[in-house]
């Protein structure tokens, strides 16, 4: 939802530091693609994430997002991946088919390979609605990736994690 109340991340949990994150851009709808990654980049870089620790590609579509993800998932090299793509609704059946299997696919790479994937592929209903969150969500993507690959690596070391 747009500028809904998300909720504060514990602050240590934000720190980007010491993370490799792997982005997956889609490039159809390319402007609002491009307005997603830009400003994820930025947020990445403003919680820590260095520029050499991050690897950026892009693909033709949506759908063939998830295929990039399971092959940085496979290289065990990254801490968090993030998808980015615009799906917006035309007259057919298409806009359905490529928001539920690419939603679907992401979400069973991250299960398989227990790697966090922020899930940045927008599913509107028309261009005025992408240009809308473009900015908002390709920040949000930065957060969730690296909140939660800092949370999973605290799960998988035993530390108890941070506190309400």
């Amino acid at each position: 939802m747009l500028n809904a109340e998300k909720g504060a991340a514990p602050a240590g949990r934000l720190n980007g530091k010491e993370l490799a994150i792997g982005i997956v851009q889609a490039r159809f709808n390319e402007d609002v693609t491009h307005a997603l990654a830009q400003a994820c980049l930025s947020e990445l870089a403003a919680l820590g994430v260095e520029d050499d620790a991050i690897t950026h590609v892009q693909v033709p579509g949506a759908l063939e997002v998830a295929c990039a993800l399971q092959t940085m998932a496979e290289s065990e090299e990254y801490d968090a991946l993030i998808a980015l793509g615009c799906i917006i609704r035309g007259e057919t059946y298409h806009f359905e088919l490529v928001a539920n299997e690419s939603g679907a696919a992401v979400t069973r790479i991250g299960l398989d390979y227990q790697l966090p994937i922020a899930n940045a592929i927008l599913t509107v209903e028309n261009m005025d609605q992408a240009i809308a969150r473009q900015e908002e969500k390709g920040r949000d993507a930065a957060r969730v990736a690296v909140e939660m690959a800092n949370l999973l690596d605290e799960l998988t070391q035993g530390a108890a994690p941070f506190s309400l």
